[in-house]
């Protein structure tokens, strides 16, 4: 029996559960690119661009297997069904996907052909892990302490050696048709220096990070180091399964269960968006419902700033220019970043949680809303909105000194002692702008604002 193996955020052959159930007879291999089931949450450009090379990746592996990787545009019910109808398949076969679009679409896909979805892109299936009653966990804490319990996950699956071919093969667009890489401008064009995009670039990545894992607790928040696994955009697109990266590192010793909870707190978003599919759009604390942001004439200007890295905050800058550059931040620097926007500038934390999803190569619709709302204080299991991040205090705790001076060459030749703030210190080059809003006047009127909302 032809079966069909719907591809989506899960572009690998090992470790992967609806290829291994499908092998056993004659599989096509599909991804749609379906612009129209997201709607408004349709990838953004930094993602199309990722998607392009691991796409191109994927299908040489396939076809070094005998098979080949077919792709088609438009709704994935309307394609998948299509593709049934031209080869005579009986069968879809799927991971499961749980932000609310695919959700959707999957129980479309199997109102028109037989539709099998198996568990394999989280530790354990979101919605699996819950309280002693039988409900779902909101809080990370107790969520991590039961997922714990039933860990390690289960010892990750070899790819395929070969693939038998159908009878006969659909028609499939052209991957360059999708006009998926930026041309102009070619914005992108500091992406390769930084990403291999693809299974064998996720594996590479993650054969690095083994080798310093041990040390992740003490140097994951260093941005000047490279201590973090910058492994997020290979475990979004599904290039490497969760599985695969824990049974590679967890012997590692030293920090490494840090980085283990940390695969944790990826399963604990989507746990958050099983229970709140809108939560990218949505105060899951209501009365931030009353936080009066700003709307003067100066938000547009500010969130300007913050957008090109001219904030005169350097952390911040260094930080959201790496963004652009590279569609990548470092972990520590997006909460500051992210805290400057919400309380500095009082602008909306859904109006930041956008720029991320849109420049973001790894922009996880489940992770980024449950981060984005926890720094904004919003969120079911959040930091305090009056907990307000010292973006000067913040770069000299973490010896950002080196990060700065790559990503804001305009402060290359400030000292480490004057490069955090170099307008306090009387050293700020004049191509490098001032400040938009002092750390004191920013936090008093974010204090105010919360004030007023609990009023």
């Amino acid at each position: 029996m032809t079966s069909i193996v719907w591809f989506r955020r899960d572009l690998r052959l090992a470790d992967q559960a609806a290829l291994a159930a499908a092998a056993e007879g004659p599989v096509i291999p599909v991804y749609v690119l379906d612009d129209e089931t997201p709607k408004h949450r349709k990838m953004g450009g930094a993602s199309r661009w990722w998607l392009h090379h691991s796409l191109a990746s994927l299908d040489q592996s396939l076809r070094a297997l005998g098979s080949r990787l077919i792709l088609r545009r438009g709704r994935c019910d309307e394609q998948l069904a299509a593709v049934a109808q031209e080869t005579g398949a009986s069968r879809v076969h799927a991971l499961r996907h749980y932000e609310p679009w695919w959700r959707n679409a999957e129980r479309a896909v199997a109102r028109r052909i037989e539709l099998v979805c198996h568990d394999g892109n989280y530790l354990a299936p979101p919605g699996s892990i819950t309280s002693g009653s039988g409900t779902p966990y909101k809080i990370y804490t107790p969520f991590w302490r039961a997922l714990s319990a039933t860990l390690p996950p289960p010892a990750p699956r070899h790819a395929p050696r070969r693939l038998i071919a159908p009878e006969r093969w659909p028609a499939s667009d052209s991957l360059s048709d999708w006009s998926l890489l930026p041309t102009k401008p070619d914005w992108a064009a500091g992406f390769e220096a930084e990403w291999t995009p693809g299974e064998a670039g996720a594996a590479a990545r993650l054969d690095a990070f083994a080798t310093r894992a041990a040390r992740y607790e003490e140097r994951r928040n260093l941005p000047s180091v490279e201590g973090t696994s910058r492994l997020s955009p290979h475990l979004h697109f599904g290039e490497v399964s969760p599985a695969t990266a824990w049974h590679l590192v967890e012997g590692a010793g030293g920090s490494v269960g840090t980085f283990l909870g940390e695969l944790g707190w990826r399963d604990y978003a989507q746990n958050v968006i099983l229970q709140i599919p809108d939560y990218a759009s949505r105060n899951a604390k209501p009365q931030f419902d009353k936080l009066t942001w700003r709307d003067d004439s100066r938000v547009a200007d500010d969130l300007q700033a913050w957008q090109q890295g001219r904030t005169g905050y350097p952390i911040v800058d260094a930080g959201m220019r790496q963004l652009w550059a590279s569609g990548w931040m470092h972990n520590r620097v997006r909460m500051i970043a992210a805290s400057f926007l919400i309380k500095h500038l009082l602008i909306d934390w859904r109006v930041g949680e956008q720029w991320f999803w849109n420049t973001l190569v790894d922009a996880d619709y489940a992770s980024n809303a449950v981060n984005w709302q926890w720094v904004a204080g919003s969120g079911i299991d959040a930091n305090m909105f009056v907990r307000i991040m010292a973006p000067l205090s913040q770069s000299e705790k973490f010896d950002a000194a080196g990060y700065i001076r790559h990503w804001v060459p305009e402060l290359k030749g400030v000292s480490d002692a004057a490069i955090h703030d170099p307008d306090e210190a009387g050293t700020r080059p004049r191509d490098y702008p001032r400040k938009i809003i002092g750390h004191k006047a920013a936090r008093e009127r974010a204090l105010a604002a919360a004030a007023a909302m609990k009023a």
